[in-house]
């Protein structure tokens, strides 16, 4: 059963409803093309489509070529639903519960499913079985991982159709937390304002959301009360470390980094801090804080390069292997990129890490991402991160540009802050007491804006496609 909705209660009752009854919940990526939505409903073989009624322009756009038995539309306020679709309310209160059967089969069965965003050929499905989507939510919970209470108010900026709002719409019904949804309304005053209204003491999303939000709190200092707010969570790419202490110093929030991905349910790891570290000097710890984190329990890590396991010396780079109760061991019906899944049962996730003798992982870069220059690696990554703790920058992206004596250079595109100005001398100056020298970049070049994935990512291919004939 598919979904092609935002954030609401009614899409959290469709969370449970589907895998109560034995269906597989399949949350479709909104943003995603046409073509691609067509295909991922087609190779899943989905019957039924749940849709809000605003989403059906984009719907219109290849419900021809899919075969769905049943269209129910989430209504707007008021306005009728279209001839041959079904009303989500209408299709609620006509149930009768003597007729639920509660589904109590095998816990290793198909409970949900989503697509990966598809930047490596086509999108890939991820299946997770009752057992995973439990194991996942209790250590989520738990108190060295995102510690939730009974208590908690918590708004899941992170789409509904990304990972399963990331676990958090499962771990929050386990644990009884308040949930409060934004529906389509993610820009920064609409969150604040409801942050503020709702008392929301726990949220989540990726980094570019909260670099909006700080830029927000800073034009208008003092005018919300987030006083409730205890942790904002934070995954998808990493987090500047300049974010995580500005918001931590300026306005007393904390930043809590976790890591994952689709393969993975999605937590794969969370940036805890332990007793010894929380010891140590405040900007130690936000080196740490700046990490990804430890792995969650049950969750082995290890790393790779071409020279074998990388030990852990926080130094040598290697991609990162995992696996564990909730980490996938094959995509769904198809045999492309099966070399993700080693013999030994390990998923080779495509960030390039290290990982340090206390076992906290951070991320480099992704594989396709990492600047090879001369031979040395150049992680685009860290430069990203340091760009964007200069007060002028509000955003900025690094990938690689080719070279003919090195190979590959690093470039940057940066977004300035509104009424800020600098220039690339500037910058470099800034950059340069952080990075040797050959990890300075070649170019900075000023936009306006950087193009995303559809999940709030940078998306470097678009960039280094652009860029690839760029001459200073």
């Amino acid at each position: 059963m598919a979904t092609l909705c935002w954030n609401h209660y009614q899409h959290l009752e469709i969370y449970f409803g589907v895998p109560s009854f034995g269906g597989v919940l399949h949350t479709l990526n909104l943003r995603l093309s046409p073509d691609d939505l067509e295909y991922i409903v087609n190779h899943a073989e989905d019957k039924v489509m749940m849709v809000d009624q605003v989403l059906l322009p984009l719907f219109d756009k290849f419900k021809s070529k899919i075969n769905i038995k049943h269209i129910i539309v989430i209504p707007n306020a008021g306005q009728p639903v279209p001839e041959g679709m079904l009303n989500y309310e209408d299709v609620i209160a006509s149930g009768d519960e003597k007729n639920y059967i509660p589904f109590e089969g095998d816990e290793n069965t198909a409970a949900a499913m989503c697509y990966t965003s598809g930047t490596t050929g086509k999108p890939k499905g991820v299946l997770y079985s009752h057992r995973s989507i439990v194991l996942h939510s209790m250590v989520s919970a738990y108190a060295e991982g995102l510690s939730l209470l009974e208590s908690d108010v918590v708004l899941p900026v992170v789409p509904m159709f990304h990972v399963n709002a990331w676990g958090l719409p499962f771990t929050c019904t386990m644990i009884g937390c308040t949930m409060v949804f934004p529906g389509p309304y993610l820009d920064p005053p609409s969150l604040l304002e409801l942050f503020e209204k709702e008392k929301v003491t726990i949220t989540a999303g990726v980094p570019t959301i909260w670099l909006g939000i700080l830029n927000v709190l800073d034009t208008h200092p003092g005018k919300y009360n987030l006083s409730s707010l205890r942790t904002m969570i934070v995954g998808g790419s990493a987090a500047p470390r300049s974010m995580i202490k500005s918001f931590q110093e300026r306005y007393g929030l904390r930043i809590l980094h976790a890591w994952g991905m689709t393969e993975t349910s999605p937590v794969g790891s969370i940036g805890v801090l332990n007793s010894e570290i929380q010891s140590l000097d405040k900007e130690v710890q936000y080196d740490y804080r700046a990490k990804q984190g430890v792995p969650s329990a049950f969750v082995e890590i290890r790393g790779r390069n071409e020279n074998g396991f990388i030990p852990w010396d926080g130094i040598t780079m290697g991609e990162l292997e995992v696996r564990g109760p909730w980490i996938a061991s094959a995509y769904y019906n198809t045999t492309e990129q099966e070399d993700k899944f080693t013999s030994d049962g390990w998923f080779r996730s495509g960030d390039i890490v290290t990982i340090d003798e206390k076992g906290y992982i951070e991320i480099k870069d992704r594989s396709k991402d990492v600047i090879k220059s001369g031979g040395e690696w150049i992680s685009s990554v860290a430069l990203e991160g340091a760009l964007m703790g200069h007060p002028a920058v509000a955003e900025a992206a690094v990938f690689a540009i080719p070279h003919e004596k090195w190979a590959e250079r690093p470039m940057a595109c940066v977004v300035l802050k509104e009424d800020n100005a600098v220039t690339d001398e500037e910058l470099l100056a800034f950059l340069a007491p952080q990075f040797a020298k050959f990890q300075l970049p070649d170019v900075i070049k000023f936009v306006k804006e950087i193009p995303k994935t559809s999940v709030g990512k940078f998306k470097k291919s678009v960039l280094r496609e652009e860029y690839k004939n760029y001459s200073n």
